[in-house]
């Protein structure tokens, strides 16, 4: 999910023209017209703990493909559960940490854990691999090794190298509708809330409590709106703008991921006692585009090019507590010409490995069928120049990361318009200056869901902010999940709260901890848990 924030009356104003309803032959099935839920039989718990997470339990729950034909082929969801052990028993807590294409079994236990004890007791916190993640059966991995280095400069600065970046995208459309062509049709975020139900179904209630990060608060959103009367309790960390879907949201990203690099341009020149850059964040970036430059001559440690360059730096806009091992890795190669310290940031950071490939092919088999994406290749080299030319930083990598979407081989879905004046009261988190999910998708959600409360971290940057070290949001997602209370404010924010501190510089083998999940603090093993790219 990515989005440039347009004018909120602008937003409000294709918010309210998005069409409802998805077509009448897509196998998905009516947005507006949920059908019942057969009688599924219950899950068989089984222990399942981790040293992280003791309590932890596994199970699993057969659903349909096509939940049009609830009576024809079945597959197989993954689930956990932190099962409740107070007296006072509030339902189940559904927890998803985006993508799409994210693993969430874990997360059960990381919110169980994380959320205050007694909070936390009075809910059985259920984890959940969507279809195709992981886990759940089958899960997809349409071309493994997709993203082995050294790829292509994703600068397609000749026809050669912009020939190579399509057939890799065209190669990875086509392999997946090869090996999937009869699935592909039933990966959407439509099918997703389906079986979200079904769960709810099989867990016996009547009602479900929701937390979602990124990707998630889409998925939340769009089974608010078609199960309003099934929402309990609704709580969206890092909000997709669903007014741009998917196209929109990854161009204004782009803009937005540049913008976090500055910053974290800046914080190195602030630093400069430790890395000795420069105290000018402007060449700083300068140091940082040489070194893309001559790696993509001569790849680092023949792992990491320009290409993989990125892909090591982009999960810095998600979250600063990365910001000390890529420093470090940038000024080791800079000044003293190691590659070591920069092949173990890509390794740590950036390689995908093949949970990666499982999750890049739901990302993409989502992302691609859920709404219309150019199919005039000429429109996105004409877009993602226009955005190159003003945020270079990720523009292109992000565009071939979403190529395939240009040559998927399945019809297309139309949006789910997710405004809703049904739902009892829900909380919405954002981050003022989250570059995944940037600011006014947060907004925008806000004003669509009649009767929701926002909080916003003023000044932050990073994405999925609850739950990860700062009291003062931890307080209103505590409160809204004893009580259902929610704050009230009168400007478009309902409560503010200070970001937290920027990371001091570490000693490399403290930073290169903190980039493998090696740091204990909740943050770090959080955005280990979150799928990024949305």
């Amino acid at each position: 999910m990515k989005k440039r924030a347009a004018a909120l009356c602008g937003a409000a104003a294709v918010l309210a023209g998005m069409i409802t309803s998805i077509p009448a032959d897509a196998s998905a099935g009516s947005a507006t017209a949920p059908r019942t839920t057969l009688t599924t039989a219950k899950p068989t718990w089984k222990k399942c703990g981790t040293s992280s997470y003791p309590t932890l339990q596994c199970a699993s729950l057969k659903v349909p493909l096509d939940h049009s034909k609830p009576h024809g082929r079945q597959i197989t969801l993954a689930l956990s559960r932190v099962p409740h052990t107070a007296k006072t028993y509030q339902g189940p807590l559904l927890v998803n940490p985006g993508g799409p294409g994210g693993s969430g079994l874990s997360l059960a236990g990381f919110v169980a854990s994380s959320l205050p004890k007694a909070v936390a007791a009075q809910y059985d916190v259920i984890g959940f691999d969507p279809r195709g993640v992981g886990a759940s059966k089958p899960a997809l991995d349409c071309r493994p090794g997709s993203f082995n280095p050294v790829r292509p400069d994703s600068v397609p600065s000749t026809p050669a190298i912009e020939k190579a970046n399509l057939d890799r995208a065209k190669a990875f459309a086509k392999a997946c509708g090869k090996k999937y062509a009869d699935l592909l049709p039933y990966i959407d975020t439509v099918s997703a809330v389906r079986d979200m139900d079904s769960i709810r179904a099989a867990l016996g209630a009547k009602k479900i409590n929701y937390f979602g990060y990124s990707y998630g608060t889409y998925l939340g959103a769009v089974y608010a709106k078609l199960y309003p009367q099934r929402v309990r309790r609704l709580v969206l960390d890092s909000i997709v703008d669903p007014t741009g879907v998917w196209y929109e949201d990854n161009i204004g990203q782009d803009y937005a991921f540049n913008d976090r690099h500055q910053a974290f341009m800046a914080w190195v020149a602030k630093h400069n006692a430790t890395y000795k850059l420069g105290t000018d964040p402007a060449r700083v970036e300068a140091k940082w585009y040489a070194m893309r430059k001559a790696l993509a001559k001569n790849p680092a440690g023949k792992k990491v090019g320009a290409s993989e360059l990125e892909d090591t730096f982009i999960p810095g806009g998600y979250y600063n507590g990365y910001w000390p091992s890529l420093a470090e890795a940038f000024a080791a190669y800079v000044n003293d010409k190691k590659t070591a310290p920069l092949v173990a940031a890509y390794e740590n950071l950036g390689a995908i490995d093949a949970s990666g490939d499982n999750g890049y092919s739901i990302y993409t088999a989502v992302q691609c069928r859920d709404t219309s994406w150019p199919r005039d290749w000429n429109q996105w080299r004409k877009d993602n120049w226009a955005v190159y030319g003003k945020a270079p930083f990720m523009a292109w990598n992000n565009a071939w990361y979403n190529a395939p979407c240009a040559f998927w081989p399945t019809k297309t879905l139309r949006p789910v318009n997710i405004a809703n004046k049904a739902l009892p009261p829900t909380l919405l988190f954002q981050a003022t200056n989250d570059a995944a999910t940037p600011y006014q998708g947060g907004v925008t959600v806000h004003h669509a869901l009649r009767g929701s409360s926002l909080v916003v971290e003023q000044g932050g940057g990073n994405h999925g902010i609850t739950l990860s070290g700062n009291a003062c949001l931890d307080k209103y997602l505590a409160a809204y999940l004893t009580n259902g209370k929610v704050p009230h404010g009168s400007g478009v924010a309902d409560a503010v709260c200070k970001k937290l501190p920027d990371p001091e510089p570490q000693s490399t083998k403290a930073a290169l901890s903190t980039a493998s999940g090696g740091a204990s603090s909740a943050g770090a093993t959080l955005h280990g848990l979150l799928g990024h790219r949305g």
